[in-house]
C-alpha cells in the first residue's frame, strides 16, 4: 500500500487528537505525517498536549488545506469545532478523517457532507467501537442472519469523570450522550436501521454541583422491540461495565467489557464475548477473549486503505442521518 502524505488539525483536552496522531506518526508504512496545526489557541489552551508533536513541522491551517501534496487530513479539534475545520478540508479536496461525532450545528454538518459527496473522497469519523473486533464478529453474525430479526440492542459506555469534565459536557445537548454516547447510537443504527420514535432521557444528577447532562440516556422504538444507549460520567467501576447486547429471535450475543485495558499497557486493549444460541435455559453461555488491540491504529489503518481504493462501508448517507439521530436522541429538534 502506498504512502500517504497526511496532516492533523487540531488537538483536544478530552477527545482522541494526542492517540490519533500517536497512531499516524507510528504507522510509517502507510502514513507519511507532514505536520499539524493548532487552530483556536489549542497551543494555549491544552499546554500538556503540545509535546505529543515536538520534533514534527507546526503548520497554519491555511498552509496544510493549500497543500497539494497533502491527501489527507485528520480532523481532531475539540468537538464544537470539528464540523467546521471538516468542512474547510473537505472543500480543499481532502481525504477527511474527523473525530466524533461532529459540532452541534446540522446544517453545516449538511454542508460538509454535501462539500464530501462533490469532491467524492473518504470521509471517516472516529467511532472507535467500528473497529473492535467482537463488534466487528457480531457485525458480521448478524448480516449473515444467525441471530434472526433482531429485536433488541442495549448499550452502556460509563465512565467516573472528574467534576471538571461533567461541567465541560454542557457545551452540547444532551450532554455525556452527545460526547460518549453517540459510539453507542452508532452501533444501534448500525444493526436497526431508523427507529419509529426516539426518547430522549438525558438528566443531571446534581452530583458535585455540577448542572450538565452528566447521566445520558435515549430510547429507540422500533416496529418489534426497543433499544437503548445509556452512558454516565458518574459511575464508578463504568469502564469495566460498559457492555452490548445484542438480542435476536435466534440468539443473544452479549460483549461486556467492551473493552479492557491490561495493566501497563497505555490504549492496547482486550475485549470479552459471549453468545447463547440455545433453548436450553441451563446451559452456560460461550465466552471467548480477543487478542490485545489497538482500536486508534485500526481505525487509521483502515482510513489509509479507504484513501487507497477500499470501499468504505459507512456512506456519506448513513454518516448524515446517523448525526441527524444522535441529535434527534440528545433532545435537540430540527
Amino acid at each position: 500500500m502506498r504512502k500517504i502524505k497526511v496532516a492533523q488539525i487540531g488537538t483536544s483536552l478530552n477527545g482522541h487528537g494526542t492517540v490519533i496522531w500517536k497512531s499516524l506518526i507510528k504507522q510509517t508504512d502507510v502514513f507519511e505525517v507532514v505536520g499539524y496545526a493548532f487552530p483556536e489557541g489549542e497551543r494555549e489552551k491544552f499546554p500538556s498536549q503540545i509535546k505529543y508533536f515536538d520534533g514534527y513541522r507546526e503548520m497554519t491551517v491555511e498552509e496544510i488545506l493549500s497543500d497539494p501534496e497533502i491527501e489527507a487530513v485528520a480532523v481532531e479539534t475539540e468537538e464544537i469545532h470539528l464540523t467546521k475545520y471538516a468542512l474547510l478540508a473537505a472543500k480543499a479536496g481532502k481525504h477527511v478523517h474527523m473525530e466524533k461525532p461532529g459540532g452541534t450545528d446540522l446544517a453545516e454538518f449538511e454542508e460538509l457532507i454535501a462539500a464530501m459527496k462533490k469532491s467524492g473522497k473518504v470521509f471517516s469519523a472516529g467511532y472507535m467501537y467500528r473497529f473492535n473486533p467482537k463488534i466487528m464478529e457480531a457485525m458480521a453474525r448478524i448480516e449473515r442472519g444467525e441471530l434472526g430479526k433482531i429485536y433488541a440492542v442495549e448499550a452502556h459506555m460509563d465512565c467516573l469523570h472528574q467534576p471538571e469534565l461533567k461541567s465541560w459536557l454542557s457545551t452540547f445537548p444532551g450532554g455525556m450522550l452527545f460526547y460518549l454516547g453517540c459510539h453507542l447510537i452508532d452501533l444501534i443504527y448500525r444493526i436497526q436501521g431508523e427507529p419509529e420514535k426516539v426518547i430522549p432521557l438525558s438528566c443531571s444528577t446534581g452530583f458535585d454541583g455540577v448542572k450538565s447532562e452528566d447521566y445520558g440516556m435515549a430510547v429507540f422504538k422500533y416496529q418489534n422491540g426497543v433499544s437503548f444507549a445509556k452512558t454516565s460520567a458518574c459511575e464508578p467501576g463504568g469502564f469495566l461495565r460498559r457492555q452490548l447486547v445484542i438480542c435476536g429471535e435466534k440468539g443473544t450475543i452479549e460483549i461486556k467489557p467492551l473493552e479492557v485495558i491490561p495493566k501497563g499497557k497505555g490504549t492496547l486493549l482486550y475485549t470479552v464475548s459471549s453468545e447463547c444460541f440455545s433453548a436450553d435455559w441451563h446451559k452456560p453461555w460461550e465466552s471467548s477473549k480477543t487478542a490485545v488491540f489497538d482500536r486508534y491504529d485500526a481505525m487509521m489503518q483502515n482510513f489509509a486503505e479507504m484513501v487507497n481504493g477500499k470501499q468504505n462501508p459507512y456512506t456519506y448517507d448513513y454518516e448524515l442521518n446517523l448525526y441527524k439521530l444522535i441529535l434527534k436522541a440528545c433532545g435537540k429538534e430540527f
